[in-house]
């Protein structure tokens, strides 16, 4: 009796067992939860990234428009729950402040200047790259190197590079690298940015050090182009004696157009967002004597001092940057439309 009740158990816990398993687990579980997981698997692994955008970039984009058109906001205004009235006075404010118009000068000059230069030293020293095959790879590290170096670092040797001590002397005490090469070659030296610089010559070390800093990133882009580049139009070129300056100017250049509307609007994006080389260069330095404004101030380095107490005058500042950048990032992909070969 004992042994057919134990039979009777076990047959009913297997077909409990057999009934939770085909109808619970593989019906539920497998079949609708696996799909489910399945079909919205990409976004639980999108899942952290997403979020950390929303607080990190969406918020604070979304916190500036407010901001630029709240009048009179502060953060501790804020912090009291003080009201504000909507309007377009930080715009005013920002629009008539000398400062603003001084540092929109400098953010244009230097993004004009630097991105045709740098563009174009970086397309011959690719060209020049891709043509040496014995030590191609060492030159490609020793021009990538300032890609990976801190910008701050890479302004102070720029600054002692074009510095000088000036003491009692008819003769400044000491003279950076760049005047003991003018003196060498029979000039005088140059006051580059110490009180009293003449501003094209402040806007000259500029100009130098972003296109230095500049060429690696570009001659990374464009030397990847050209290895890419069939090997059959230069072959061809070379069958007709083509000369050199017309393989660059009308195979070259074509081939590269992709690459080289890419790294000219990367160039005038970054451009218009100049600030940390001129504080590595210039620190504190900007300031001409008696000037109460910035000389060599950007648009970025006005947005920056701005925010710490007048958050409305910065946040409309902001929102004026994004539209020039964006309008010249319009323009760009506009022009390169038409002159760009795919």
């Amino acid at each position: 009796m004992a042994e057919k009740n134990a039979t009777l158990l076990g047959r009913v816990w297997q077909s409990i067992s057999a009934f939770f398993k085909e109808k619970i687990w593989q019906g539920f579980c497998v079949n609708i939860l696996y799909k489910k997981f399945d079909r919205y698997k990409g976004w639980i692994y999108l899942a952290p990234a997403i979020v950390l955008l929303l607080i990190f970039t969406v918020w604070p984009i979304f916190n500036t428009v407010r901001m630029a058109f709240l009048e009179g906001y502060t953060t501790m205004k804020d912090v009291r729950g003080d009201t504000f009235s909507f309007g377009l006075g930080n715009f005013t404010r920002v629009l008539e402040y000398k400062g603003f118009l001084t540092a929109l000068k400098n953010t244009m000059l230097l993004t004009v200047l630097t991105v045709p230069i740098s563009t174009f030293l970086a397309l011959l020293i690719a060209v020049c790259l891709n043509s040496i095959k014995w030590f191609s790879r060492a030159l490609q590290t020793i021009f990538f190197l300032p890609y990976v170096t801190n910008s701050i670092a890479i302004g102070m040797v720029f600054a002692a590079m074009f510095n000088m001590i000036i003491g009692g002397g008819a003769r400044p005490d000491f003279i950076g690298v760049v005047n003991i090469v003018i003196e060498a070659l029979g000039g005088e030296y140059i006051n580059w940015m110490n009180e009293g610089a003449e501003y094209w010559a402040m806007i000259t070390v500029m100009v130098v050090y972003i296109v230095w800093n500049a060429l690696p990133f570009k001659i990374l882009i464009l030397l990847g182009g050209l290895q890419s580049v069939n090997k059959q139009y230069y072959e061809a070129a070379k069958v007709d004696a083509t000369p050199r300056w017309r393989v660059f100017t009308r195979i070259t250049i074509p081939l590269l157009s992709p690459m080289l509307a890419y790294v000219i609007i990367t160039g005038f994006i970054g451009g218009f967002k100049e600030y940390s080389s001129i504080v590595g260069v210039f620190g504190e330095s900007m300031r001409a004597p008696g000037d109460p404004t910035y000389t060599l101030d950007t648009m970025v380095g006005f947005i920056y001092r701005a925010i710490s107490n007048q958050e409305g005058t910065a946040s409309a500042a902001a929102l004026i940057l994004f539209v020039i950048i964006l309008v010249v990032t319009m323009i760009n992909l506009y022009v390169s439309k038409k002159k760009t070969h795919y």
